[in-house]
């Protein structure tokens, strides 16, 4: 039986302080939490901070992306090793606002990344992971005008693909993936949850292909995308979202308690 997993991005959110008492909140508020696999990516800066304040407890701690190269000329840039020295288990890797996919923009405007990410870089990123000992979790989804054109499947599958290009079975098993739709990311806009159930499969069978059926059964497929404690229930009682990625909610210790606790309970029955 798949674990949930609960991953909070904190994006560009919270200095050393701030960081310091929400990873203290959250630790306490999860303190009896059994069933869910909870992970915390805050920026950089607060890594070391939030693993301290975070010690002896279950939960892991993440990096928001990471470069393929392990050391160099890589001016504003970040390697596994660092990554691991601070303490982190898992990186966040291909997310929409590294893409440079946005939702709400003409899809012409989505093709100039502002951080560069894309399929081939995705890649390096992912093989950089697993290369660290890092469990990369991938981000894929579509933007609104390829759902509008129908082109859901296509592109996440293909994203999928790529992201997992020249890897082994063994090395793909240890890789979560975490739809994203890009228009609902931010935007308070969640995708219906039997839709989002439905390209969660998508990603699972495109993982098959990879690994075979049954160890594809057995690989992590999140949700991400305006999820909040109003609508985790309902993400939760998919059979093919096996937990979420959280951007806004994940800022406030409560909510983003809540969230790991329903999904906890409702996989958990």
């Amino acid at each position: 039986m798949r674990i949930p997993m609960m991953v909070g991005n904190w994006k560009m959110n919270n200095d050393n302080d701030e960081a310091w008492d929400l990873a203290v909140a959250i630790a306490e508020g999860l303190e009896d939490l059994e069933g869910c696999q909870v992970v915390v990516c805050p920026p950089f800066t607060a890594l070391v901070s939030v693993g301290e304040a975070m010690e002896g407890t279950d939960i892991a701690l993440g990096g928001q992306n990471l470069y393929w190269e392990t050391s160099g000329a890589f001016t504003g840039e970040i390697s596994a090793p660092m990554l691991t020295s601070c303490g982190c288990e898992y990186v966040i890797v291909g997310h929409s606002e590294r893409r440079g996919r946005f939702g709400k923009a003409p899809a012409e405007e989505c093709l100039l990344s502002v951080f560069g990410d894309n399929d081939a870089t995705v890649n390096k990123k992912v093989k950089a992971a697993l290369s660290g000992d890092l469990i990369p979790i991938v981000c894929v989804g579509e933007l609104l005008a390829e759902r509008q054109e129908e082109k859901t499947d296509e592109v996440v599958e293909g994203q999928v693909v790529a992201a997992l290009a020249e890897l082994v079975e063994d090395e793909i098993v240890d890789v979560v993936f975490a739809y994203e739709p890009v228009w609902a990311i931010g935007t308070g806009e969640v995708c219906e949850a039997g839709e989002a159930n439905r390209v969660c499969r998508i990603i699972r069978e495109a993982l098959a292909e990879k690994v075979g059926a049954d160890e594809a059964e057995q690989m992590i497929v999140l949700y991400g995308g305006s999820v909040s404690p109003g609508n985790i229930q309902g993400l939760m009682e998919q059979p093919d979202i096996d937990g979420g990625l959280v951007g806004g909610a994940c800022l406030k210790d409560e909510s983003f308690c809540e969230l790991a606790k329903v999904a906890a309970e409702v996989k958990g029955e």
